[in-house]
């Protein structure tokens, strides 16, 4: 009697035999369709970046405001020993202060400049431009392009271009206040919205993920300073030297060599040519003396003093970080430009700490610098 029994167990054996194929099927098609959802949703997360990257990049502007403000309020800390709340508060006067006084002192001064700045280069590409013809060489086209004035009409002219002038200061001065306004809202409790985002993640990794932020925002504070620092130094240096050679608008020029820092490599370039074109009238001695001091404090900035000031800061690359300026130019404009290195300096964390660490397992305080 036992082969009945026997029979059985073999029967069930081959059926579960029959089964596992149809559950693997099954597995694998779950595998399958997380991974289509998984792809689904990172592919409309891009999508939704790329609609939205205009009031994104405003947020990001609005976090900038917010580290600076918080990186002023720490350091003011050192000397005040108060709480947080009444050291921000004295930070936010200060720079209020310092705005509303530069805003009145160049209301009166700096338009005038500006119109003289442009003349002289307008005038100088044009002796350029006849200089270029001599060897066939058409610098700007059939059509000029060189007339610098037309950046500031005359009285008469202005309500011509009413509809576009109304439409653009609007546009701008909306976003400047969301960039203020934010950033205020950001600098007063850091960390309520850090946690907020910690909250996306789960719990087993939160605490990284805190760990990970904080590291971001401690390198974006460090490279905002050091930029404002060595923005300072070199608008004043690049300010007192031209005015001591006499060239005209002498403060305009060291403005934008000074603000040409924020873009590195490409910034100071670019802020040479007006240097150049300003002392062209004065004769060739002139212009070699303004580019060649130009270049030396340039010089000493970048290999010296600016070093110096951003050793704290998050070392980038050179030829990584002129990619993310040409690709985020590209993309989005001026705003991409000017974004562009405090976006890559946290971005690099970002991939170092939660990729490179974590997803691939290197360790690279103990390993090769892969930095």
């Amino acid at each position: 009697m036992p082969e009945p029994r026997v029979d059985q167990a073999i029967l069930a054996k081959d059926v579960r035999s029959q089964d596992l194929p149809t559950a693997g099927a099954n597995a694998g098609r779950r595998l399958t369709l997380g991974g289509a959802l998984v792809i689904l949703g990172v592919a409309s997360g891009i999508f939704l970046a790329w609609r939205a990257s205009s009031s994104l990049l405003i947020i990001f502007a609005a976090i900038l405001l917010a580290s600076l403000l918080d990186a002023c309020a720490r350091s003011l800390g050192r000397y005040i020993p108060i709480g947080r709340a009444w050291r921000l508060a004295i930070v936010i006067v200060i720079l209020t202060a310092v705005v509303v006084l530069g805003t009145i002192w160049g209301i009166g001064k700096i338009p005038e400049q500006a119109r003289i700045l442009m003349r002289v280069m307008d005038a100088q590409l044009d002796v350029l431009q006849q200089r270029l013809l001599a060897f066939g060489v058409d610098l700007f086209g059939p059509d000029g392009g060189r007339d610098f004035s037309r950046w500031f009409p005359d009285h008469d002219k202005l309500f011509g271009h009413a509809q576009s002038a109304v439409g653009t200061a609007s546009s701008f001065l909306a976003n400047t206040l969301v960039i203020i306004f934010l950033g205020l809202l950001f600098s007063l409790d850091p960390q309520a919205y850090r946690d907020g985002v910690v909250l996306l993640v789960k719990p087993s990794s939160r605490e990284r993920m805190r760990s990970v932020l904080d590291e971001m925002g401690a390198v974006l504070r460090s490279w905002l300073m050091g930029q404002l620092i060595r923005i300072v130094l070199m608008t004043a240096c690049v300010w007192l030297a031209l005015y001591l050679l006499g060239l005209p608008s002498a403060f305009l020029l060291g403005l934008q060599a000074g603000l040409s820092n924020f873009v590195p490599y490409l910034g100071p370039i670019l802020a040479s040519i007006p240097v150049g074109l300003v002392a062209m009238p004065l004769g060739p001695s002139m212009v070699i003396w303004a580019i060649g001091i130009y270049t030396v404090i340039q010089s000493i900035e970048g290999y010296v003093i600016g070093p110096l000031i951003q050793r704290r800061a998050v070392e980038l690359p050179p030829a990584w970080t002129l990619i993310a300026i040409v690709l985020l130019g590209s993309l989005f404009g001026v705003l991409g430009i000017a974004l562009a290195m405090p976006l890559f300096a946290i971005g690099r964390v970002a991939v170092l700490r939660l990729y490179v660490e974590d997803c691939l397992g290197d360790n690279l305080n103990d390993g090769p610098d892969l930095r």
